[in-house]
């Protein structure tokens, strides 16, 4: 089993910045995968991005260029610093872990970015 822990969540203002963390413990192998997801009100929960073990990352188109996701294996923490905020940045943010076929997810932490 492995257990999530987000932060870093709030409010802020149309081109701002906001940064995320999610720390997992648990039987962690060496191979996973982190990242962010996003969940608009009444819309699907959609992938913002994420990174590998190994370091390769993949970003969705909306946020290229604005946000960055990076880990720190010795912590097994994942981060999103997000730049140039935008009202349409605005969901709940789930941070997940995927190992070995299997999933796990944060408990999500609001992001609200006022115009």
């Amino acid at each position: 089993q492995v257990q999530l822990v987000e932060s870093g969540g709030g409010l802020v203002q149309a081109g701002g910045s906001l940064r995320l963390s999610c720390a997992a413990s648990g039987t962690i192998f060496s191979i996973n995968v982190m990242g962010w997801y996003r969940q608009a009100p009444g819309k699907q929960r959609e992938l913002v991005a994420y990174v590998t073990s190994g370091g390769m990352t993949n970003y969705a188109d909306s946020v290229k260029g604005r946000f960055t996701i990076s880990r720190d294996n010795a912590k097994n923490t994942v981060y999103l610093q997000m730049n140039s905020l935008k009202p349409e940045d605005t969901a709940v943010y789930y941070c997940k872990f995927a190992q070995q076929l299997s999933a796990y997810w944060g408990q999500g932490t609001q992001v609200t970015v006022s115009s």
